[in-house]
């Protein structure tokens, strides 16, 4: 299983950038996905997350309104638009995905590490002031 992330980039604030990560060595229509991302010096923290059927998304506070997460599942493709970016946006952004299908979680869980098996390798992005 891998997965890619791509669209990373150096922009200016308020520009906008959209992430792609592309799934391989097995399908996860049915699984839950997610975007992370971790600053210089930081812990890794949520971002999005999207449930199987892409019905529901979480959000974290701080990109709540700006960053929209989906998913297009005839690509194995899991996507994070990312407008009004601002200099704290600066992080590698991490894809992640649950190895469960059809697991539905409280809503914590869909914040936490634990709750996903499969990472990519990030994807840099530097938002300049």
């Amino acid at each position: 299983v891998q997965l890619v992330e791509s669209g990373g980039g150096l922009v200016q604030a308020g520009d906008s950038l959209r992430l792609s990560c592309a799934a391989s060595g097995r399908s996860f229509s049915v699984s839950v996905m997610g975007w992370f991302r971790q600053a210089p010096g930081k812990e890794r923290e949520f971002v999005a997350a999207v449930t199987w059927g892409g019905s529901i998304t979480y959000y974290a506070e701080a990109v709540e309104g700006r960053f929209t997460i989906s998913r297009d599942d005839a690509k194995n493709t899991l996507y994070l638009q990312m407008n009004s970016l601002k200099p704290e946006d600066t992080a590698r952004y991490y894809c992640a995905a649950d190895r469960e299908n059809r697991r539905t979680y409280t809503r914590s869980h869909y914040y936490i590490r634990g709750t996903y098996d499969y990472w990519g390798q990030g994807t840099l992005v530097t938002v300049s002031s």
